[in-house]
């Protein structure tokens, strides 16, 4: 179900989409089929009995959920019974291998166990725009695990967009732009707002961070008073490097100054002048993005939108590149928690 304005949708719509099964290579233990009748995204994975384990079952269809995850992009596993963090962490080891650690951060999150993080310790009220992990960074996980242990009461969604629909649906001319300059992001540290750098690069030592922006391709300055500036210049558009797929692939539009909630913009922009921004955006070669371009981009995210409740013990599976997310407001407790595996890094 896709939702092309910025209205938030009613949810009590949801019950009302057919749903209809696909011919898939499934065994007798699940059925598979997209959740929305005009979506491929999420493939619906669900038992057709009970009492089956969602750890065994994967390892035996490991070809299958990657198969499925290349062409939908994301899988949301439902009613498998999933109850706690350790048997998240289970599937993950199984379908994808070892966990990764949550480096060169962006978003503020709290370890739950081992590489197992909160999805994200922002605010409830606040919406976070829809991007890819780390597209921003010279590496970054093929693949992102969100686990619901407690579902909002209201709001609350991982809203979900396939990349590949984003990228032919943002206008030819602005897609040959970006391609061409690529993005610049700018990022501000020690000032009072956003994560601090010691978060970030998960070090209390100077050099340390010198050496990963060495390392990562980024031009860092440290500013004195343990303030420290990043820039670094990434890929706009990329290619899978399973599928050969391009895909709209960065954070050109979630890290400007201009997709912030009003609020939030205003008072950053009171208290800071623009280079000293926590974090802005700027074409590769250092000059501004259009205000028209940045909200030609936001409607492609807004049209390409998928939005489903969560329900306690889902598992949703998403390639990263294939696919981007983001969060609804919400109110009541909510615990989703994420894991991230299969690290791959572009050439600098």
């Amino acid at each position: 179900m896709k939702f092309s304005d910025s209205s938030t949708p009613n949810l009590t719509t949801f019950g009302a989409v057919k749903r209809r099964s696909v011919s898939v290579g499934t065994t007798k233990l699940v059925e598979a089929k997209p959740m929305f009748l005009d979506q491929s995204l999420p493939l619906l994975i669900q038992p057709r009995i009970e009492g089956v384990n969602l750890t065994v079952w994967a390892n035996s269809n490991r070809e299958f959920i990657q198969t499925s995850l290349q062409q939908h992009g994301g899988i949301l596993f439902r009613n498998f019974g999933i109850r706690d963090v350790e048997q998240f962490e289970e599937l993950i080891q199984t379908v994808s291998g070892e966990l990764l650690d949550y480096r060169d951060r962006s978003s503020p999150r709290s370890p739950v166990n081992g590489n197992i993080y909160t999805s994200t310790d922002h605010p409830a009220n606040q919406t976070i725009f829809l991007h890819s992990e780390n597209s921003y960074a010279a590496s970054w996980p093929l693949k992102i695990f969100f686990c619901c242990l407690i579902p909002p009461a209201v709001g609350g969604e991982t809203p979900i967009a396939d990349t590949r629909k984003l990228l032919q649906r943002i206008p030819t001319d602005i897609r040959r732009r970006f391609a061409k300059k690529k993005v610049m992001y700018v990022r501000n540290f020690g000032d009072g707002f956003g994560l601090p750098w010691q978060t970030v690069f998960q070090t209390e030592n100077p050099s340390e961070v010198v050496d990963f922006c060495r390392q990562n391709g980024i031009e860092w300055e440290w500013k004195g008073q343990n303030r420290l500036r990043t820039r670094q210049v990434r890929q706009a558009i990329a290619t899978h490097p399973l599928t050969g797929e391009s895909v709209w692939f960065n954070h050109g539009v979630f890290f400007h100054v201009s997709t912030l909630e009003p609020p939030i913009r205003e008072a950053l922009l009171k208290a800071f002048s623009e280079e000293d921004l926590p974090h802005n955006t700027y074409y590769g070669d250092g000059s501004p993005i259009e205000p028209e371009v940045l909200e030609e981009i936001r409607a492609a995210y807004r049209a390409e939108t998928v939005l489903f409740p969560w329900k306690t013990g889902d598992i949703l599976m998403l390639d990263n590149m294939l696919t981007a997310h983001g969060r609804q407001p919400f109110s009541g407790p909510r615990k989703i928690v994420v894991g991230m595996s299969e690290a791959f890094s572009q050439n600098l």
